[in-house]
């Protein structure tokens, strides 16, 4: 018989001790111990098996630990509210406040009588100050929310007057008249795919009509022959008009002068503006409703408005946000071009010194996010060799970019300035050999 000590499987770690290792053991306090045990006993057969050498056992079970969810990534892309990233970022202010946020809070008490108070009153009080020509505020959970609780609420058993070039599509196959259609309200639509008018409107209107619903296309642009009719007309056709404005922008900005904002959507007669949190403000994900008190207090009281309603984390980002304008949404769709290039020269240059060869070049930003389709932003990039954009993208962190032309462009307009040094790390430890 052969000697049994020399059979490779009894030099396998024990569990106990693969544990108590130190790269383990911290994985276990992030990710949970169960977690870390199961990977750990499946590279501890791998071993028993012949797969890998006992020596490898910790390696292997590292390697096969789940990745944290969900991961931090370095926006490289150009895309301001890039949907897959989570659109906006928070600003630190509003990062600070989630995690105040996480205990215990005052989300729905007095401290000053111990008696319950309105829910995410700091949030709400925020929004109304921001937006003064709003009579009343309320917040649910996203924008889709915003408009399914304004159709329950307002023509569950009525009619929603839309014109048919505004019955959009957005992501993933998300068309709103189905969204609309689900409240059990009756779609009445007006016009053309390409031109609408208000004698269309009012033709349409009768006893049954709930509210004129205005939807933002803000995913892309009709150009041609084409006719749209704003808020401010259809506001004098004697029912309310509900306006999605999409993007979540409170009050003009320059730089987006095709863009609808929230206060003078609002000054031009509209009774309903709904609008997203997670976008141009560059808050948290929400629904912004904001409108006439009458209308408001009949969402707010709609049962419906119970399952919609947001968390105590969502309420303290957006509270910190709109009491925060510099955030890091609006930084980057103001950056100053000549500054960005001054930046990623600098990284290039940082970059040739190691020993890579990198290139600065003419780049386009956009906004993204179902916003301000056709406007681009001047920017510029750091130009690689495409073979870097998959071990960038696997990488720790990730770094997502874009390819064009067969190139990987690094667009740093919306990665913070202090992470540069991080960029240059992950560009270096992908192998040269430009």
């Amino acid at each position: 018989m052969g000697d049994g000590r020399a059979d490779p499987r009894r030099r396998v770690p024990r569990t106990d001790a693969l544990l108590a290792e130190p790269r383990l053991a911290a994985a276990a306090a992030r990710i949970g111990r169960d977690r870390v045990k199961a990977a750990v006993r499946q590279a501890q057969e791998r071993a028993r098996r012949g797969e890998i050498s006992p020596d490898a056992v910790s390696d292997a079970a590292l390697a096969g630990l789940p990745p944290a969810a969900p991961r931090a990534v370095l926006n490289a892309t150009g895309v301001l509210l890039h949907t897959n990233l989570g659109r906006a970022a928070l600003s630190e202010t509003a990062v600070a406040a989630v995690v105040a946020a996480a205990g215990h809070t005052d989300v729905e008490l007095d401290l000053g009588t111990g008696r319950r108070a309105r829910r995410g009153r700091d949030a709400l009080d925020a929004l109304a100050a921001a937006v003064p020509a709003a009579e009343a505020v309320h917040v649910v959970n996203n924008g889709a929310a915003a408009l399914v609780l304004a159709a329950t609420a307002l023509a569950a058993d009525a009619e929603i007057v839309v014109s048919r070039g505004e019955l959009v599509e957005i992501g993933d196959g998300f068309r709103l008249p189905d969204l609309l259609a689900s409240t059990g309200a009756r779609l009445r639509e007006v016009g053309t795919t390409n031109r609408s008018t208000l004698a269309d409107y009012a033709a349409a209107i009768g006893p049954r009509t709930g509210f004129v619903l205005k939807v933002h296309p803000s995913n892309f642009r009709v150009t041609g022959f084409t006719s749209a009719v704003p808020v401010r007309r259809l506001a004098g056709l004697g029912v309310p008009v509900v306006a999605d404005i999409g993007s979540g922008l409170l009050a003009p900005d320059p730089l987006l002068p095709d863009e609808p904002d929230a206060a003078g959507t609002l000054r031009a007669g509209a009774a309903l503006v709904t609008a997203s949190g997670d976008k141009l403000l560059g808050g948290p994900q929400a629904g912004l409703l904001l409108g006439t008190a009458e209308l408001v207090a009949r969402l707010r009281r709609h049962p419906l408005a119970r399952a919609l309603r947001v968390d105590k984390l969502t309420l303290a980002a957006l509270a910190a946000t709109l009491g925060d304008p510099a955030t890091p949404t609006r930084a980057a769709l103001h950056v100053d071009a000549a500054a960005l290039r001054v930046r990623t020269e600098r990284l290039r240059d940082a970059l040739a010194a190691d020993g890579r060869k990198v290139e600065v070049v003419p780049s386009v930003a956009v906004v993204g996010g179902g916003g301000a389709p056709g406007v681009e932003l001047d920017s510029w990039a750091l130009s690689l060799p495409e073979r870097y954009a998959e071990p960038l993208r696997t990488g720790d962190p990730p770094v997502l970019g874009r390819v064009a032309r067969g190139r990987l462009l690094l667009d740093l307009r919306c990665v913070p300035a202090h992470a540069d040094t991080g960029v240059r790390a992950a560009v270096l430890a992908v192998p040269g050999d430009d």
